[in-house]
C-alpha cells in the first residue's frame, strides 16, 4: 500500500469517503451493523486479507480441529501480512464467535493494523483493551465451531453486505468501516482530504454563526473565496 495514501486515509472520516465514493456511484461500501468493539480516536488502515466462514456441519467440527496448524482460522491469524486488516465474513451470524482476545493478541503482536468481523467477538471486554482496532457486530462467547466453519483464505468474501477482494483498502473510525476498491484508493484519498479541508472551513463558520446556504455545498463563490484564505491561514 502506498504509505502516503496510508497517510491521507487516517486523518479523514469514514462519512467523507463515503461520499467520495458516491460520486463515483459506489453506494454499498459501508460495512453494515458493524461497530468498534471500543473507540480507539484513531484510524484503522490497510489492504484487506480475508477469512470466509461458511455454515458449521458437526461432524466436520469437534473442538479437536483446533490441533491442525493449518486450520484455516489459525491459520489466518498466523499469515496475515504486518499491516493487513484481517477481515472475516460470519454470515452476519453473531450467534457464535469469530475470534477471541487470543487469536486477536497474535494478530496483533504479528504487527496486524485492526481486524473486521460481521459476526461477533468471544472476550470483547479484554479484546477492546488491545491496541489494534477491532470492529464487530456484539460479543458472542459461543466458539466459532458452534455454527461456523472456516472454510477459506484471502478469497474474496462479502462482510455486512459489502464485497471485500483481498487487497481492498479498509479504513475505519470510531463510528462504521469502509472498503476502497484498490485500484482508486490512491485518488479517493486525495480526494477526502481536499473534502476534509472545506469540511473544517464549513464547521468553523456554521460555529460561528453563519448559514449553510452557500456554505455546504459551496455555491456562493464567496465562501470560496473564503476558504482559500482560511486555507492558507491554517497551512491545510
Amino acid at each position: 500500500m502506498n504509505p502516503a495514501t496510508r497517510d491521507k486515509l487516517m486523518r479523514v472520516s469514514v462519512a467523507t469517503l463515503c461520499s467520495a465514493l458516491y460520486k463515483r456511484g459506489l453506494r454499498n461500501q459501508t460495512i453494515q451493523d458493524v461497530r468498534p468493539v471500543k473507540a480507539k480516536g484513531r484510524n484503522m488502515v490497510g489492504p484487506a486479507f480475508t477469512l470466509r466462514y461458511m455454515p458449521a456441519r458437526e461432524d466436520r467440527n469437534p473442538i479437536t480441529v483446533f490441533r491442525d496448524p493449518k486450520h484455516p482460522q489459525r491459520h489466518a491469524i498466523e499469515t496475515c501480512p504486518e499491516g493487513h486488516v484481517l477481515v472475516m465474513d460470519s454470515r452476519k451470524d453473531a450467534r457464535a464467535a469469530s475470534a477471541g482476545d487470543i487469536l486477536i493478541t497474535r494478530l496483533m503482536v504479528r504487527g496486524g493494523a485492526g481486524v473486521v468481523t460481521d459476526g461477533g467477538f468471544r472476550d470483547a471486554m479484554t479484546i477492546g483493551e488491545l491496541d489494534i482496532p477491532a470492529y464487530h457486530h456484539r460479543p458472542s462467547s459461543p466458539t466459532n465451531l458452534t455454527l461456523h466453519e472456516a472454510i477459506d483464505i484471502n478469497v474474496p468474501i462479502g462482510c455486512g453486505d459489502v464485497p471485500v477482494f483481498p487487497g481492498d483498502i479498509v479504513v475505519g473510525d470510531d463510528d462504521s468501516v469502509i472498503v476502497l476498491p484498490a485500484e482508486i484508493a490512491d485518488e479517493i484519498a486525495d480526494e477526502a482530504v481536499e473534502m476534509t479541508a472545506y469540511e473544517d472551513f464549513a464547521v468553523e463558520r456554521v460555529k460561528q454563526g453563519h448559514t449553510i446556504t452557500g456554505l455546504y455545498p459551496a455555491t456562493d463563490e464567496n465562501n470560496l473565496t473564503l476558504f482559500a484564505q482560511w486555507r492558507k491561514t491554517h497551512d491545510r
